[in-house]
């Protein structure tokens, strides 16, 4: 048989957080202030969204009254 046969196997749970450690050390972190610019952006959007989906449902809203009555 050969060496890696008969090599004992590692723990696939070990093996698991070894291999996810090297990923993040592989990862390029944004800066702060990056951070904190693009959290605002994200911020904004969300209202924004929120706002033109709340003025789409009262225009859907209005018009169900007036063909319901």
């Amino acid at each position: 048989m050969s060496r890696a046969a008969t090599a004992k196997r590692e723990n696939p749970v070990i093996r698991y957080f070894r291999e996810t450690r090297a990923e993040l050390r592989k990862i390029t972190w944004p800066t702060r202030e990056e951070a904190i610019r693009l959290t605002l952006i994200v911020l904004g959007v969300t209202a924004f969204m929120a706002a033109l989906l709340g003025a789409i449902d009262y225009v859907f809203a209005a018009l169900f009254r007036l063909i319901v009555g």
